[in-house]
């Protein structure tokens, strides 16, 4: 069992768990992930190590409610246990010889983009950061990213926080001022990181890609997470998560996500009815 040491509300949809779990930390790194059940009878999900603190022997994970899994575990609190906590899992990213990264992060992909900034930062890579969402009320970890980037550009669909606009734009802005990048990593939503990709291939600049958004079981077992990387098969949970963006073939990957929409809410809603009985 694994201790719920906080939880903190980030917005109405994400919410932020520091797990007790000292021999995961130990070996965690940014670009991995671990799986989790809630309880005994839970389904393993996926989730990416946001942060973690080997000295206390915590992980943070961020999740997005979205379905039947993240809407239970949604109801734990602090000092609550969860059934397992497994990991680290996946290939880390990989930060040797880079001296100077642009990190492009969407929605609740900037959770995962976030411990990549960080480490870069700390290593003393110049780092700029481009973050993006819909509104002002989605928006996580600004502090975080604003203290671990050399510069930091927050972006809005409608405009309501920071530029309004598309990452694409902000990141197009910072290549045509002259900045010459190593490489972009980017971690968002699909459709967000196939527009990424298609910008940086234009101006031959390495972009690598995080596939956490397709991942399902985490094993490779279930072959939710297949995908066609430079013409041949891949598996996100185990040959990545991070793959090079411009060999992706991001309009298979949409196309292949969007098959689980429906069971994820039907799941949902079943979950939702469940704890309202619960309740009454």
């Amino acid at each position: 069992m694994y201790k719920i040491v906080s939880k903190q509300v980030l917005n109405p949809t994400v919410t932020k768990m520091e797990i007790e779990a000292p021999l995961v930390a130990k070996k965690a790194e940014p670009g991995q992930f671990i799986i989790l059940r809630t309880d005994e009878n839970g389904e393993r999900i996926p989730l990416t190590v946001a942060d973690y603190d080997r000295e206390k022997g915590t992980v943070t994970i961020i999740f997005q409610i979205v379905g039947a899994t993240t809407n239970h575990l949604n109801t734990f609190n602090e000092g609550d246990y969860i059934q397992d906590f497994v990991g680290p899992l996946g290939r880390p990213t990989h930060t040797e010889g880079l001296k100077k990264v642009a990190v492009v992060g969407g929605g609740v992909g900037c959770a995962i983009a976030y411990p990549v900034t960080k480490k870069l930062y700390d290593m003393g890579v110049e780092v700029h950061s481009v973050v993006g969402f819909r509104t002002k009320d989605l928006v996580i970890l600004e502090d975080e990213f604003k203290n671990h980037s050399n510069v930091f550009k927050l972006m809005t669909d409608d405009g309501s926080y920071g530029e309004k606009g598309l990452v694409t734009n902000a990141l197009e802005q910072l290549i045509k001022e002259g900045n010459q990048y190593d490489e972009v990593i980017t971690i968002g939503p699909l459709i967000m990181m196939k527009f990424v990709c298609k910008l940086t291939k234009e101006y031959n600049i390495p972009t690598v890609a995080s596939m956490n958004p397709i991942m399902i079981d985490g094993t490779g077992m279930c072959g939710g997470c297949r995908l066609t990387v430079g013409g041949e098969t891949k598996f996100a949970c185990v040959d990545g998560p991070e793959f090079d963006g411009h060999k992706i073939d991001f309009d298979e990957a949409i196309k292949r996500g969007q098959m689980y929409k429906e069971f994820e809410k039907h799941a949902y809603e079943e979950s939702c009815n469940l704890l309202k009985k619960e309740v009454e």
